[in-house]
């Protein structure tokens, strides 16, 4: 059973920093594509950040552009999310999500694993 577990969500005042972990178990997604998303109360779910595959280099929506940093570990099935200067607006539900094949992607429904989500709040 695959499964996508995220930690690391927390509050932070404004310019300040969190890392977001996802850890992948189940099976190996070195080959496939793996996103974050954020999600606000009646929003869609947007794509944040995502590499479509272990060693490629990560795409980033342009409102995190130079503020978040996407990596994975491949021999530890994790990815991460180094957020800096943290503004109010970035505060949303934080999801990890993976693909079964490599994708750039940026659409939800092109990935298949989700992990529950955790709640990044900013304050002002």
């Amino acid at each position: 059973q695959v499964q996508l577990v995220e930690s690391g969500g927390g509050l932070v005042q404004a310019g300040g920093s969190l890392r977001l972990s996802c850890a992948a178990s189940g099976r190996t997604f070195s080959s496939a594509a793996m996103a974050w998303f954020r999600q606000t109360p009646g929003k869609e779910r947007e794509f944040v950040a995502g590499a479509k595959w272990g060693g490629a280099t990560a795409l980033y929506a342009d409102s995190v552009k130079g503020r978040f940093t996407l990596s994975r570990d491949g021999a530890k099935g994790t990815m991460y999310l180094q957020m800096s200067s943290l503004r109010p607006d970035d505060t949303a539900v934080y999801y990890c999500a993976a693909a079964n094949g490599p994708t750039t992607d940026r659409t939800p429904r092109q990935y298949r694993y989700w992990g529950q989500g955790t709640q990044v709040t900013v304050s002002s």
